[in-house]
């Protein structure tokens, strides 16, 4: 406590400028948490949460026994592993491609232009992706032009992965680089230098100087996505997605918003499945966390 005081009379400012993040975590965040009691009990409006009867796990093994349970974590789990070998990697490859660009000029251009796509709205996005993939669409036109069937993509299950995931690189390859290129700049420029008087080419340096380089970030956020498996956000889907594309595209995420806020607004049974999700993806998190420590020097604590 004395170490704690003596820290917060010298750097007392910095203790008041974290303040507002530490409160808005507690408001929004920590004490909601509170409401998943009701992921245990008969959850009735009147009643409020704590006089609500209890039902114990019944909520979770519903859940587990229904139809929908396998179908919800195989496409829950398969669009994240692709969006993982796919999507992961491309702001790495794109900010190690920028990094080569020679012209400032050039260079500040294609960082501006491919940064846009993350402040547009996702309403807007959708609304684009929709035009483009429907009957008469300009990229429907592309794909008829290439010899392909004219017909709404957006109908079929089969192409709703692939539209999600071209869709969502085109969206943060950009931003996504930001942090990578970040890294690379804090790399040592000597050592490009010295293993240029080795003989070293430009895909050598970047094979054993800037990989290696950011490697930490790279590990960083690869757990964090990791603990993000049974985790897609439902906006998108919400939006793209139709009953005719349930078969690949209904995610755990978009269930718990059908059964919370539509239809039969089963706020229990929405809350248990949100729990059993939030639980894994955080057993999900340890396990990567603990893997890394122990493979590499790189881990989040």
């Amino acid at each position: 406590m004395k170490a704690l005081s003596k820290d917060y009379r010298k750097h007392k400012y910095l203790y008041y400028m974290i303040f507002p993040v530490i409160l808005y975590y507690l408001i929004f965040h920590y004490v909601p948490m509170y409401g998943a009691i009701i992921a245990f009990k008969d959850y009735r409006i009147a009643e409020g949460f704590l006089h609500s009867p209890w039902v114990g796990f019944d909520h979770f093994t519903s859940f587990f026994q229904s139809y929908y349970f396998w179908r919800l974590i195989r496409n829950t789990l398969l669009l994240n592993v692709y969006m993982l070998l796919i999507s992961f990697p491309a702001p790495i490859i794109f900010a190690l491609l920028i990094n080569e660009i020679v012209g400032q000029r050039f260079k500040r251009i294609v960082q501006t232009i491919t940064y846009l796509p993350h402040f547009i709205s996702m309403i807007v996005v959708c609304g684009m992706i929709t035009q483009f993939l429907a009957r008469e669409g300009f990229i429907t036109d592309f794909l008829v032009w290439l010899g392909m069937e004219r017909q709404v993509l957006l109908a079929h299950p089969q192409y709703f992965r692939s539209i999600y995931i071209i869709s969502d690189i085109w969206q943060g390859v950009g931003w996504g680089s930001i942090v990578y290129l970040a890294a690379i700049t804090g790399i040592n420029p000597d050592l490009y230098e010295a293993s240029r008087m080795d003989g070293a080419n430009r895909w050598k340096q970047t094979l054993h100087i800037t990989l290696p380089g950011i490697l930490p970030i790279i590990v960083i956020l690869f757990i964090l996505k990791i603990g993000h498996m049974l985790d897609v956000g439902f906006e998108k889907i919400i939006l793209l997605y139709n009953p005719n594309t349930y078969e690949t595209a209904d995610m755990i995420s978009t269930f718990v918003y059908r059964k919370g806020l539509e239809g039969s607004f089963e706020f229990s049974y929405a809350t248990a499945v949100g729990l059993f999700q939030a639980a894994v993806n955080f057993i999900l998190l340890i396990m990567a966390n603990r893997i890394s420590k122990k493979v590499s020097e790189n881990s989040l604590w």
